[in-house]
């Protein structure tokens, strides 16, 4: 499936088949999709916790309000960022550039984020972002239907995965074999209501 079929026939799905299984080498290369997302100074601050576990999948549906995709996908990844990334040994993020470079990128890096909580945690919903759709589109590239989710308890699903007082959760993604067609899309904006050319 080439790049704009998998945008088009992308759908919030929100009914999978709770039997099917996915090997750990599909879910292995919807991971390695997503750390190829881009990231400000290339910090990868995402982190992702996968569930598979039904008991956990389960739990998690509860925390989303009932909401059955939980459970019934074959995948869940939870996608959350470490906000201090920029300051957990950064030089790793440029092993492959000059050493002389790589200097003047750490510095950068930290006068752009120490003491800037609000940038640190806006860079920290960009990233996740930017991965979810990478996410989405690999898992319908290989055949898989995806529905991000943003309802659930945030703070009983962080106790539930033992999230790190220094990270925080965006969203969810679930993955797995729709059961039912999504209904119609709701509707699209034309371009014109939602595209300006050099300003508004």
């Amino acid at each position: 499936m080439d790049t704009f079929e998998a945008i088009e026939s992308r759908r919030s799905v929100k009914s999978f088949d709770i039997n099917h299984k996915m090997s750990t080498d599909e879910i292995t290369k919807i991971l390695e999709s997503a750390v190829l997302s881009p990231t400000s100074y290339n910090i990868q601050n995402w982190r992702f916790v996968i569930v598979t576990n039904q008991k956990i999948k389960d739990r998690l549906s509860e925390l989303s309000y009932g909401q059955r995709q939980v459970s019934e996908a074959s995948l869940v990844i939870i996608l959350c960022a470490d906000l201090n990334s920029w300051d957990k040994y950064p030089e790793r993020y440029w092993q492959n550039i000059p050493e002389e470079s790589r200097i003047a990128l750490v510095d950068s890096l930290r006068n752009s984020y120490r003491g800037k909580s609000q940038q640190q945690r806006d860079e920290a919903m960009r990233s996740c972002g930017m991965a979810a759709q990478t996410i989405m589109l690999a898992a319908r590239s290989m055949g898989y239907d995806t529905c991000p989710m943003k309802g659930f308890d945030y703070d009983g699903v962080g106790k539930l995965i033992h999230l790190p007082d220094d990270h925080v959760i965006s969203m969810m993604v679930v993955v797995g074999k729709k059961a039912k067609e999504p209904g119609p899309r709701g509707g699209q904006l034309p371009l014109s209501d939602v595209v300006f050319e050099n300003s508004f």
